[in-house]
């Protein structure tokens, strides 16, 4: 039992040794061209999910009481999903002189302010 564990690992030690950089790229993109596909897939097939589900309700004319659900409980889930969507926008804290364009200081940086030293900008 010992030899097998030590043969497993061994075989494990030049598969591991053996794989080059490359082919941990070429895995990663394999991966993230997976991922992509899964969620392509789940959006088509949650879509198709969805049109069946809203069939069967207006065959039946079922209710949101008879699902469990009222009104006012989808108004409360969608003010909720909506208030963790909101962001309060940022003070602008660079101002280009010639333009009076402004930028917040937060994701990509404007063309007028890159490779440029930032203090002489700010506001």
């Amino acid at each position: 039992m010992a030899g097998l564990i030590k043969k497993s690992r061994r075989s494990h030690f030049n598969f591991v040794k053996g794989m080059s950089m490359s082919s941990y790229e070429e895995l990663l993109a394999q991966q993230a061209k997976l991922e992509k596909q899964i969620e392509e897939a789940k959006a088509k097939e949650c879509a198709a999910v969805i049109d069946e589900i809203k069939k069967k309700i207006a065959i039946f004319g079922i209710t949101l009481d008879e699902l469990g659900l009222s009104k006012k409980e989808l108004n409360l889930r969608k003010s909720h999903m909506n208030k963790q969507r909101a962001r309060t926008p940022v003070a602008p804290k660079y101002r280009d002189p010639q333009t009076g364009v402004t930028w917040s200081g937060r994701g990509k940086p404007p063309k007028w302010i890159v490779g440029k030293d930032r203090g002489s900008y700010l506001i």
